[in-house]
């Protein structure tokens, strides 16, 4: 969930109308079909990769050692693999949106959990930005007291969950979980990642910087509420879903037109402009997406992926199954083939510009949080090409949007629409 209130760039073009009869093109019913069952099989991989990772963490809580440490982590990050090609959902779809801020909320002010640096400020105006609930079994800020003695999902979810209305009070999620498997990155844009010692999760003497048990305690009940929720959102995207429902019943100009969006406001507003413009204007480590572990190349490579997933309406699954069938790709081409060819062509380019990330930060050469430092031209270019390319995926995106006669609004970023209004 982006952090930042974020303007809509409104792409200006008829109204919505039936679309006329083309011999190629699919029906509606089947690439709103085969859109739902991308949507369900990627969400139920997402469930049970979190499954996965929290079998991994309830072996570093029964015993904290630097191995089953790392299994948890690369745990977390296998999670994310399948998770990040579900926001490609996002935007056109209320259900994900309204249900997303408990799994992918970011940037967090990680005080609310845990121990900081002592140089650690928190977010502005933020009450609970030091709060640590881990270590104070009551709360007390913003003139309201919180029992927090038992770590609880009602603590987490209906107390601390954007707390003080807050939105950078996370307390749940991937963001949370990483947090508590690497701590605080403290390297700014230097190389390294957090470096939180398996004895945070030690029982007795072992244990380091206090609090051991409310620690394991935490990461278990935010672990398991990943699971739950990841299966929450499975099941609307199954055969008698909410969700699925909602596409499939959905007049074909306004259905069509919720995919697109969807596709639009990922590419532009939020990954091309809160989570990579942003942080590069800014040159600030903690603008980046997974900025505890250093995985934000991943994430925002398999955001990329996930929108070429549902253009083409294909996926491919964690153990290697396809699911695809009729797609928007289809439907732009029975129109126009030079639109759809516009659209498979910028997002050709925006995944070679992200292979170019991911590549250089999966050699070791250097991570994305150096790639935004201020000093660094070369990664720096690597970035705002990136950005560029996302950008024109999004207009060749308004040209399938015209070619096919809907109206869509795409959800825009201070970065890229106005940035003189960046860091005021």
């Amino acid at each position: 969930m982006s952090k930042r209130a974020a303007g809509l760039a409104a792409v200006a073009v008829v109204a919505l109308m039936p679309f006329a009869a083309q011999a190629a093109a699919p029906a509606y019913k089947d690439v709103a079909k085969n859109y739902a069952d991308i949507a369900h099989a990627a969400y139920e991989d997402a469930t049970n990769s979190a499954k996965a990772l929290k079998k991994a963490v309830d072996a570093l809580v029964a015993n904290p050692t630097e191995e089953t440490l790392a299994k948890a982590r690369e745990a977390w990050k296998a999670a994310r693999v399948p998770y990040m090609q579900t926001e490609a959902f996002r935007f056109g779809n209320p259900i994900v949106d309204e249900w997303e801020g408990k799994v992918n909320a970011w940037p967090l002010d990680e005080g609310l959990i845990d121990y900081v640096d002592e140089g650690y400020a928190g977010g502005e105006s933020n009450p609970y930005a030091k709060a640590n609930v881990i270590a104070n079994p009551k709360i007390t800020a913003g003139g309201k007291t919180i029992n927090a003695t038992k770590i609880t999902k009602e603590l987490l979810a209906d107390k601390l969950h954007e707390a003080g209305k807050v939105e950078a009070n996370v307390a749940t999620g991937y963001h949370a979980v990483e947090f508590l498997l690497w701590g605080q990155d403290l390297n700014g844009t230097g190389p390294g990642a957090g470096a939180r010692k398996a004895t945070d999760y030690a029982k007795g003497k072992d244990c380091t910087n206090g609090h051991c048990d409310r620690r394991a305690q935490y990461l278990t009940v935010a672990t398991q509420m990943l699971v739950d929720d990841l299966a929450e959102m499975t099941a609307e995207w199954a055969p008698k879903g909410k969700a699925r429902a909602s596409i499939a019943k959905a007049p074909e100009g306004e259905g069509v037109a919720r995919m697109l969006t969807g596709l639009g406001s990922l590419s532009y507003g939020e990954l091309a402009g809160e989570r990579m413009k942003l942080g590069l204007m800014l040159h600030d480590p903690e603008e980046e997406h997974d900025c505890f572990s250093d995985n934000t190349h991943n994430s925002h490579y398999y955001d990329v992926v996930g929108m070429v997933n549902v253009y083409n309406g294909s996926y491919t699954r964690t153990d290697g199954k396809t699911v695809s069938g009729a797609s928007l790709s289809q439907l732009v081409a029975a129109k126009s083939t030079d639109a759809d060819a516009a659209v498979k062509t910028a997002m050709s380019e925006a995944m070679k510009a992200m292979q170019a990330i991911k590549d250089t930060a999966d050699s070791g050469k250097m991570a994305y949080d150096q790639m935004i430092a201020a000093d660094n031209e070369e990664g720096n270019k690597l970035v705002a090409a990136a950005v560029d390319r996302l950008v024109d995926q999004k207009k060749a995106l308004e040209g399938a949007v015209n070619t096919l006669g809907v109206s869509i609004s795409i959800e825009g970023s201070d970065s890229l629409d106005d940035p003189s209004k960046v860091g005021k």
